[in-house]
């Protein structure tokens, strides 16, 4: 027997598809049932390493919360922004150059027998599948090419829950909005509204919800309050600082937000390390107390780097480094803390990279798309802390890096310290590591914050409580029964 399909649709990107999603899979996981996430297209920077390739995080995450073996027919459609008008195409986990040459209307069409196929596979899997929407359904300049959201909702003939983010303002107007510009055979698959981030005595949405119901004939079956702290990574953006440090504050970590920021989820578990405040950074002033200068990930190094001069951070890393502050750069950061990006393939752009390590990088073809587990060898200075750390992450990169012969020859000094993977300067203060998720390690917390963070089984279960706690009673059952 085909799965049921329960598909969580939001009135816009941000209303919270992603967090209930996680609880639904936790949920019914709980209930003795198989269960799979699905969501044929994703667009983001976050993504996670699995069997077969790449997929967004928000799948990866849905997986572990279903208690299920990530993998790329989860998401098989991952683009991945590379400018304001172009994004790379990954399909069933690898980059299809062919599909990523299309012009946009054209690319669904050809990816949609893929899409299909994963989806059926898991169905037949598995007893309940949680599917994801992606932005509105309602986006009437799109449904023609739409392969993720109503099309989707067709294929698998779901059951459906609406969410909204309450907070923003003008939800009733979104609910009810959305609701009117989708085909009355649409309609009939929305099962439920839900408010999410709602702040404030619940009493006083009446007699909205009763209206919405008159007008709609679909019941509000949950009002979900703000959870500040939360502990899922984000999946659409920069997360804000709203829920503050816990605790007196004694390391502030600013992280550098360039436009083209990726993987940015792995700085989720900073926001709960007691005495760490997680600040993101977009000008100098931003974070003048900075204990940690963080440079992430970048789907486009040049790119990044050039708004990094334009702004004046660069001048604010290099004298925080001269200071002898903590300068870490993950991936392309790491990438940017060299002397210079090479790139003779038309991959990312040639720049002149900071110049705090003696280091080069040169773009290959061929993505390097793998989770790797590695110590640290011993380091001086100011990381001293992660000398023979072993740590496991994940490596998302076309760079490839080495040390500057010249530079070495001219004196300069680096130590490779996880090989062909970390390095740092003469001094200790300033490390480069392709190694992305050090922060989500609980080896690599003890051992720079002497803290602990909830695990992710944690994080699962109170997000699937908080939904059951404040939605309808019966409501999820019913949305899974026969």
């Amino acid at each position: 027997m085909a799965a049921v399909c329960v598909m969580v649709l939001g009135t816009s990107s941000g209303a919270g598809k992603s967090w209930l999603a996680t609880a639904l899979c936790r949920h019914y996981v709980r209930q003795g049932l198989k269960v799979a996430p699905f969501k044929a297209q994703n667009m983001s920077n976050n993504a996670r390493v699995v069997q077969g390739g790449e997929i967004g995080s928000a799948q990866y995450f849905q997986a572990l919360a279903a208690r299920a073996m990530p993998e790329v027919r989860m998401n098989p459609v991952l683009l991945k922004p590379e400018a304001d008008t172009h994004s790379q195409y990954v399909l069933m986990g690898r980059v299809d150059p062919a599909l990523t040459a299309l012009p946009w209307r054209e690319r669904g069409e050809r990816a949609w027998p893929t899409v299909r196929q994963a989806l059926h596979e898991l169905m037949a899997e598995n007893d309940v599948v949680v599917i994801e929407g992606a932005g509105s359904p309602a986006e009437i300049n799109l449904m023609a090419n739409d392969i993720v959201n109503l099309r989707v909702a067709r294929e698998a003939n779901t059951r459906c829950l609406l969410v909204t983010d309450i907070d923003r303002g003008g939800a009733f107007a979104h609910l009810y909005g959305t609701w009117a510009l989708l085909a009355e055979s649409d309609r009939a698959r929305l099962r439920g509204f839900v408010l999410n981030k709602f702040r404030g005595d619940a009493a006083l949405l009446a007699p909205g919800p009763e209206q919405l119901q008159q007008l709609t004939g679909v019941p509000t079956v949950a009002v979900v309050p703000m959870q500040w702290q939360h502990s899922l990574p984000e999946e659409d953006g920069v997360f804000d600082d709203r829920g503050h440090a816990t605790g007196a504050v004694h390391t502030t970590v600013a992280v550098v937000a360039w436009p083209r920021i990726s993987n940015l989820d792995e700085f989720q578990p900073l926001k709960n390390v007691p005495g760490v405040r997680l600040q993101w950074v977009r000008a100098p002033g931003d974070a003048p107390r900075a204990d940690v200068i963080v440079l992430p990930g970048s789907k486009s190094t040049a790119a990044d780097l050039a708004w990094l001069r334009e702004q004046g951070l660069d001048r604010w890393v290099s004298e925080h480094a001269a200071r002898g502050g903590r300068v870490l750069g993950i991936c392309g950061g790491l990438q940017v803390l060299g002397e210079a990006l090479i790139d003779t393939e038309g991959i990312d752009g040639n720049a002149p990279g900071l110049g705090l390590l003696p280091l080069v990088t040169s773009f290959a073809r061929e993505k390097t798309v793998r989770h790797t587990v590695a110590s640290f060898s011993p380091l001086p200075g100011a990381w001293s802390a992660l000398s023979a750390v072993a740590v496991a992450g994940y490596e998302i990169h076309h760079g490839q890096t080495a040390p500057h012969p010249a530079m070495l020859a001219a004196g300069a000094q680096v130590r490779e310290v996880m090989p062909g993977l970390a390095w740092c300067n003469g001094a200790g203060n300033v490390l480069g590591v392709y190694l992305h998720g050090l922060f989500e390690d609980p080896r690599a917390l003890q051992a720079l914050f002497g803290a602990q963070v909830p695990t992710l089984d944690t994080v699962f279960d109170r997000l699937a409580d908080a939904l059951q706690a404040h939605c309808r009673p019966g409501v999820l059952d019913a949305l899974v029964a026969p």
